[in-house]
């Protein structure tokens, strides 16, 4: 089985190639190239920029009778990307470049243009000094005196700006240093003045605060209620009337009282815890003496019974004694 792609072809033992035909082509012929634009330029037609770098399919031909050193010089046709104008350049070997022959002119040639003049100048002033050696004398006296001249000029600035430039380098020095003290001086400052216009913001912030957040918590609270007098409190001075009866039995020393006594704090500690019906009045405290009850004592407005009994206890006592 044979090779896809055949590298080697067969030449049969008769083969002679001096009988193949040699294909004739003119000199000019033209060949489609790929390129970009070698410089920038402007189409003359419609005005339009072709900067360099942009990609052509081009025309190219070797020109015909244009030699340099054994090099041929070739010919590109391209097309303005606009209008369709046809364009023309051609290589240029001798300086290494293109030049440009129909259809646009060239931009940024300025500087190619003066060394182009300068060059040729010079050029002419070599032709006339190598045929003529007065030429030369002359030339040599211009170059000399055009150099002194330079020179004097140079001169002449150099002694100007001396008179006119004094330098004291300490003095700039010192400048340079008062003027960077002041400078930090003049940060130090705003420093300090942004500190205390921050600090000052802070506290009159604080202080809002904890005025706002008392008064939330004023008006949050909820209102305490009036202080009332507690229902049982009359129970709490039955115990105080007992130990001022005792206190005074002892201080008085009578024993044949103390039953009587002792009796009118049962009776009557007993009468309170007694509960009456509804619409019947419990009767009148008073002191009990030999199991019979004694006339109603008076109340006194503002006082609690169990003090009554407190009170006409020792007016009772007291009498007796007597």
């Amino acid at each position: 089985m044979s090779e896809r792609k055949v590298l080697n072809k067969y030449y049969p033992p008769d083969f002679d190639p001096s009988k193949i035909p040699k294909l004739k082509l003119p000199k000019d012929r033209q060949y489609v190239v790929r390129l970009m634009a070698p410089f920038n330029m402007r189409c003359k037609t419609c005005g339009e920029y072709i900067y360099k770098g942009k990609k052509f399919n081009a025309r190219k031909e070797t020109v015909q009778n244009e030699v340099y050193l054994g090099l041929p010089i070739f010919r590109f046709y391209i097309k303005c990307t606009r209008c369709l104008a046809e364009i023309t350049f051609k290589t240029d070997p001798e300086n290494t470049d293109y030049t440009m022959e129909h259809g646009a002119t060239r931009n940024f040639q300025a500087e190619k243009l003066l060394e182009e003049e300068e060059k040729r100048v010079q050029k002419e002033r070599e032709d006339e000094e190598l045929n003529n050696p007065m030429k030369v004398l002359e030339n040599r006296t211009k170059d000399s005196k055009l150099e002194m001249e330079v020179l004097e000029n140079l001169q002449e600035l150099k002694d100007l700006n001396q008179r006119q430039a004094h330098v004291d380098f300490e003095a700039m020095l010192r400048q340079h240093r008062l003027s960077e003290e002041e400078r930090q001086k003049q940060e130090q400052e705003e420093d300090e003045r942004e500190t205390a216009a921050l600090v000052e913001e802070a506290r009159k912030r604080r202080l809002l605060e904890d005025s706002d957040s008392e008064e939330d918590a004023a008006a949050s609270a909820p209102p305490q209620p009036a202080l009332r007098p507690k229902p049982t409190a009359i129970l709490d001075e039955a115990p105080k009337a007992k130990r001022k009866v005792e206190s005074w039995e002892q201080s008085v020393g009578t024993f044949g009282s103390r039953p009587q006594l002792s009796g009118l704090v049962v009776v009557k500690k007993t009468d309170m815890d007694r509960k009456t019906p509804q619409g019947q009045r419990t009767p009148a405290l008073g002191a009990v003496n030999n199991g019979k009850a004694a006339d109603p004592a008076p109340r006194m407005p503002g006082t609690s019974s169990l003090s009554q009994l407190g009170v006409y206890s020792d007016s009772e006592d007291s009498s007796g004694s007597n």
